[in-house]
This record gives C-alpha cells, sequence and structure tokens, in this order.
C-alpha cells in the first residue's frame, strides 16, 4: 500500500471507486467488485458503503 486512496480514471465501471481500491491494496479490481456485490446481496450495507465512498474518496490528480 503506497500512496493515497483515489477513484481510478482507467479501471471504471461506474465510478472508479472499486477500481481505485483494487490499485490501492494491490488487488485485481474485479475481485473488490464481487465483494461489493456481495455485501450489497446479504446485507444491502454495501449499497450504503459505496455511496458513502463515492462521495469521500476523490479523482486521481491528472498528471
Amino acid at each position: 500500500m503506497e500512496g493515497k486512496l483515489y477513484k481510478s480514471k482507467t479501471n471504471r465501471m461506474i465510478s472508479g471507486v472499486c477500481g481505485g481500491i483494487g490499485e490501492y491494496f494491490g488487488v485485481d479490481p474485479t475481485w473488490v467488485r464481487l465483494a461489493w456485490v456481495l455485501f450489497c446481496i446479504l446485507g444491502g450495507s454495501g449499497i450504503l458503503a459505496y455511496i458513502i465512498a463515492l462521495i469521500i474518496i476523490p479523482e486521481a490528480p491528472a498528471y
């Protein structure tokens, strides 16, 4: 884990949240997306967590 957590600009499906988390932790973003869907199905808390992450995590800076 290095640097800051940003929404991904290259690996995005909806807004880049899962892609950014995957890049930050060094895992495939597909696994992050699957885990997020699992949380949404099992308890519904994943939807609220995604909305919070969407608001809190900043966009990656343009270099």
